[in-house]
């Protein structure tokens, strides 16, 4: 409550922390700068510098990075076709989160950087786009952006909200202020019910968590997935097995070569597909395959792979759903480190064989569910990696299979875009 004597001393040992903690953030962008040069551009959004006010009432949605912008696609396309009236401002804290929302929507839906979650830019951001409705996706709680909506009378929402265990814990020093934040929001609309209970006991109020599923599962198939394989297997001359490595991260670079280079023993004519996590991977994972493997190409400098290329290397943004289309087999990384994996629902909805780290703390209910429909083979290290991807090169029924049950669990997963647009509908301005 806004009396709450102990809600204020909290906020403000929070708040002065930020402000102490203030000078680092300069260092982040700057040490971020020299490997990701987008981090040096933008800096008044950050701090919310803004010139002029607007004077437009926003519907604003706050998706961190390219998974997050890419779960929210279902629901971003959805209040366009629904509400063209709307204004729609889009934010994110990574650049690869802007370009992926720049990418989807150009210039229809406004995008700009969160700012740090300091009292000052918290205000400014919020006094400047004046959102008539504040839409969160996933795990974003700022203590001072959701206190900030709650004082402006701002309804707020937590969507598709996963909180895993070990995210639990890692709020455990924040969680007094951390549930007083939950507490001031609107509804919790959780991805599962283990999520939900996760949110109960961070503080939000039981009566405003609900379960709507996972916006992932409304995953937008590219409508023309079937041309896009064709004109890349017209490139290839001839037919050839594919697999393709999407959402890598350094650490798994070497096991990633280390497979080709075994799988390649055994179908000389076997090409790669690399998909980078980040952009500032492209240009070391295109050095390093050129020195571990044969001929090596890329997206952006051939657009299509070369008739004798080992590697041809995804170095572009927004593409990975359509060469998901061209590939045998799918390798989801950020799951042989403690990351937590990332999206294995694109390759399931295009009826992809897939093959997954063990690591898979941010999608455990997505990767549960996927493994026991059968559509999903989890390894247990890097050194597993060769050998199951030869296995399903080598045996096309079960590749097949696993596609298949891949497509209907997506297909019984849909809905919770509905179920989340009728969730928000009473809080979207009126026409």
């Amino acid at each position: 409550m806004r009396g709450d004597p102990i809600e204020r001393i909290l906020r403000a040992l929070y708040s002065a922390t930020l402000y102490l903690l203030a000078p680092v953030t300069l260092y982040h962008l700057i040490w971020r700068g020299f490997r990701h040069r987008e981090y040096f551009q933008r800096w008044n959004e950050r701090y919310a510098a803004y010139s002029p006010r607007t004077d437009v009432a926003t519907v604003w949605l706050h998706a961190v990075s390219v998974g997050e912008v890419n779960a929210a696609a279902p629901l971003v396309d959805a209040l366009r076709r629904a509400r063209p009236d709307l204004r729609l401002v889009v934010t994110t804290i990574t650049p690869t989160g802007s370009a992926r929302a720049r990418s989807l929507w150009l210039d229809a839906v406004e995008h700009v950087y969160l700012p740090y979650d300091l009292p000052g830019a918290v205000g400014r951001f919020l006094d400047h786009f004046r959102p008539r409705i504040a839409l969160i996706l996933e795990t974003e709680l700022w203590p001072n952006l959701l206190f900030g909506c709650r004082d402006r009378g701002i309804p707020s929402y937590v969507l598709n909200a996963r909180l895993s265990e070990r995210s639990l814990r890692g709020y455990r020093v924040l969680r007094p202020l951390i549930g007083r934040a939950l507490r001031s929001v609107t509804q919790v609309a959780a991805q599962s019910d283990a999520d939900g209970e996760r949110f109960v006991a961070l503080g939000a109020h039981r009566d405003r968590v609900v379960v709507t599923g996972n916006l992932k599962y409304d995953v937008a198939v590219p409508a023309d997935a079937a041309g896009f394989a064709a004109a890349f297997q017209a490139s290839l001359g001839v037919a050839r097995p594919v697999w393709i490595a999407a959402s890598t991260h350094e650490g798994e670079e070497a096991a990633v070569i280390a497979a080709h280079r075994h799988l390649r023993r055994r179908w000389p004519e076997l090409l790669l597909l690399w998909a980078p996590r980040h952009p500032e991977r492209f240009r070391p994972v295109l050095e390093l395959a050129r020195a571990e493997s044969g001929p090596v190409s890329s997206r952006s400098q051939h657009r299509w792979p070369r008739t004798d290329d080992a590697v041809f290397v995804i170095d572009t943004l927004g593409e990975l759903t359509d060469f998901y289309a061209c590939a045998d087999v799918a390798f989801v990384g950020g799951s042989l480190q403690s990351i937590g994996g990332h999206n294995l629902l694109e390759p399931a909805a295009l009826g992809k064989a897939i093959v997954t780290g063990p690591h898979l703390h941010n999608f455990a209910e997505i990767a549960a569910r996927l493994e026991e429909a059968g559509a999903l083979r989890i390894i247990d290290n890097a050194e597993a990696l060769g050998g199951s991807l030869e296995a399903l090169l080598a045996d096309g029924a079960a590749r097949a299979a696993m596609g298949h049950a891949g497509l209907s669990l997506v297909a019984q997963g849909r809905g919770a875009l509905a179920r989340t647009m009728a969730l928000i509908e009473p809080d979207l301005p009126q026409r």
